[in-house]
């Protein structure tokens, strides 16, 4: 179902900006909802589901532990 979502970050790096979890939140929620602009009716309900997306992705990357970098060969 996901194919075409973007990574937001390498893991060994240890933070992105809140413009770019709010970008990926609303790449998620369009790629689920099928839309990628809501309609007026359903505006409220897309930005409120991109908005606890980014919260719960926010509080997930913080609460990851970064070991470190990956060797270069």
């Amino acid at each position: 179902m996901c194919r075409n979502i973007k990574t937001l970050r390498l893991p060994f790096e240890e933070s992105v900006t809140d413009d770019d979890v709010r970008a990926a939140a609303l790449q998620y929620v369009r790629k689920i909802s099928g839309f990628r602009k809501p309609s007026q009716a359903n505006e409220k309900t897309f930005n409120k589901a991109v908005s606890q997306i980014a919260a719960a992705s926010q509080r997930m990357l913080d609460s990851l532990i970064v070991s470190s970098a990956p060797s270069r060969t």
